[in-house]
């Protein structure tokens, strides 16, 4: 009787040996930055500061309300 291990299991794997090829680019066009208006980046970052001020003025005040409501069911 013969137990088969891993030492049976050689495989031999080669790789090709296309050096050649992977070092070429594949794009040769040079990337140029397209410029970026700073007042269109204010406006956004404001409307994003709006929403999160809005939001955040809404969670305040039902907590204020829900806490006002509390004391006066409370109080009777």
């Amino acid at each position: 009787m013969t137990t088969k291990g891993f030492a049976d299991n050689n495989a031999k794997i080669e790789t090709p040996n296309d050096l050649g090829v992977a070092e070429k680019p594949l794009k040769r066009d040079i990337i140029v930055p397209q410029r970026v208006d700073i007042n269109v980046l204010k406006s956004k970052l404001q409307e994003t500061e709006s929403k999160e001020f809005k939001k955040n003025l809404g969670i305040l005040s039902s907590l204020i309300l829900a806490l006002g409501i509390l004391g006066i069911y409370l109080s009777l």
